[in-house]
């Protein structure tokens, strides 16, 4: 089999399991999303450690530990994947699926908008129509939500300063994630034992096969991330950079057509919205790409994919 038709299939098999996650996260309850977090953090510790062992990858680790501005970076990054995480989870396990894909449909317009504010980047004037038209599409949901629609904007703000973090720590999507819920695990091993202590875990009174549920969610965080890696050494990055849209639709799709979420007139103009803000971003990439280009804007560095 050709490279990349391999590679095409390794990129489709993560980006419909990230896209699955909200039929998964609901058999978890009533799991509350801060323990389906803690659970997450620990065991996704446990399968990237096995990995790390069969593959011999520790070569990175002792650097690591005396690099101080590294170790600041990580800290930082851990602190929003947990946040990424733990607002998705409470999203998807409250019915609000439909936002949650929101989130992440409007990420790469977050990421413009951290090029210009952090880095002063000049847009040019079909970036400018991109960013204007995703304005116009919150404050369209704005009304439609009677507020702002803050799980999608604290997913995508959150998304997108985790990708800037991974970019400037420039580590490997495994070694990056295993730091990073090292550095997470000993808060959750503690709310997790103080759940314990009190009678409160569900893990431990639910039985066994919610005990198999909350230990395998390791397996669904790491599993799509390895397939990522394997695509993303085959593919070209324009590829990648249109695959990540496969998620968020089929989050979208799980949420109007199997959890049958609410979607008025008024949202599906705001939504209508951001897909065309996103039509004309990839319009602009792939002009910028024949051009000569060396990477189009609508691409979310690999290295933040563990963000799912």
């Amino acid at each position: 089999m050709p490279e990349r038709r391999r590679g095409l299939i390794y990129g489709m098999c993560a980006y419909l399991l990230w896209g699955g996650f909200p039929l998964y996260f609901p058999l978890l309850l009533p799991t509350t999303p801060p323990e389906i977090l803690a659970h997450r953090i620990v065991w996704s510790l446990v399968v990237l450690l096995i990995f790390l062992v069969i593959s011999g990858r520790w070569s990175w680790i002792r650097p690591l530990m005396r690099d101080r501005r590294q170790v600041l970076l990580l800290t930082a990054a851990a602190v929003t994947i947990a946040m990424n995480w733990g607002v998705y989870i409470y999203g998807v396990n409250s019915d609000q699926v439909v936002q949650t894909s929101l989130g992440y449909f409007i990420t790469p317009l977050v990421s413009v908008l951290f090029g210009v504010v952090l880095f002063k980047e000049r847009l040019r004037a079909i970036q400018w129509v991109a960013v204007a038209l995703g304005f116009l599409a919150v404050v369209v949901l704005t009304i439609d939500y009677s507020g702002l629609p803050w799980i999608a904007l604290t997913l995508a703000v959150s998304f997108g300063t985790y990708g800037l973090l991974k970019k400037t720590l420039d580590m490997g999507a495994v070694e990056s994630l295993s730091a990073e819920t090292a550095i997470l695990t000993p808060v959750a091993a503690a709310y997790l034992g103080f759940l314990l202590v009190t009678g409160s875990s569900v893990m431990a009174t639910e039985g066994l096969q919610m005990g198999v549920l909350l230990s395998s969610l390791g397996v669904i965080t790491v599993i799509p991330l390895l397939f990522f890696g394997a695509a993303a050494t085959r593919l070209p990055l324009t590829w990648i950079g249109l695959l990540q849209y496969s998620a968020p639709i089929l989050q979208f799709l799980i949420g109007v057509f199997i959890y049958d979420e609410p979607m008025p007139a008024s949202r599906w103009v705001g939504f209508a919205l951001v897909w065309c803000a996103l039509v004309i971003l990839a319009i602009g990439s792939m002009a910028a790409v024949q051009r000569g280009g060396t990477r189009v804007d609508l691409e979310i560095d690999e290295r933040a994919q563990e963000a799912h």
